[in-house]
């Protein structure tokens, strides 16, 4: 299932208190669900082709935030060009994992959960638990997991990203990301 890669996402000068909120929230949940050393949401930047950390929670939150690396490399980039999730047990066989890149952030993780943000067909972004325990990478049900809340993260990330800061969104709009979630939680 191929989706467009979007970036849908534009990161403003002055991060939006909101914003910025609602992707700590979803790493430190993901954070905790899976109990990992770390997580992070990766958003992309269409125009320079880029992944951007937008939020960390763990190893590397104190300096991770707004650093970028391609689009195309590491398993960011394969699941954000591919729309599917993946789980890797062992990095050290995963030949689609960039070691460099890893290097470069000064955590480098075992394992690995990643799931896309997806807004229809967009995907604005990954999401991504690094060294989840055993247990909560077991198997599919898990994966599932982890990309039905990075769809959940999406879906209000675009609403916050599409509505003026200073406005509340009207009721049609927000019963109808209710229904959109009730949706998602029935698949």
């Amino acid at each position: 299932m191929a989706h467009t890669i979007d970036p849908a996402v534009s990161t403003p000068a002055r991060p939006d208190p909101a914003l910025a909120e609602l992707l700590q929230s979803v790493v430190d949940t993901a954070r905790a669900i899976f109990g990992a050393q770390a997580s992070s949401i990766l958003l992309l930047d269409d125009a320079a082709d880029e992944l951007r950390f937008e939020a960390v929670s763990g190893q590397g939150q104190e300096f991770l935030v707004g650093r970028r690396f391609p689009a195309a490399r590491g398993i960011a980039g394969w699941v954000a060009a591919s729309g599917e999730p993946m789980i890797v047990d062992d990095l050290r066989d995963s030949t689609s994992f960039d070691r460099d890149i890893a290097k470069s952030t000064g955590f480098v993780p075992g394992a690995l959960m990643a799931a896309p943000l997806v807004r229809g067909e967009r995907t604005l972004g990954v999401l991504e638990v690094l060294d989840p325990s055993p247990q909560a990478r077991s198997g599919l049900p898990e994966l599932d997991l982890l990309f039905l809340f990075a769809r959940q993260a999406a879906v209000a990330l675009h609403v916050l990203t599409r509505a003026p800061a200073s406005a509340t969104p009207p009721r049609t709009e927000l019963l109808r990301l209710l229904s959109e979630a009730r949706e998602l939680l029935e698949e």
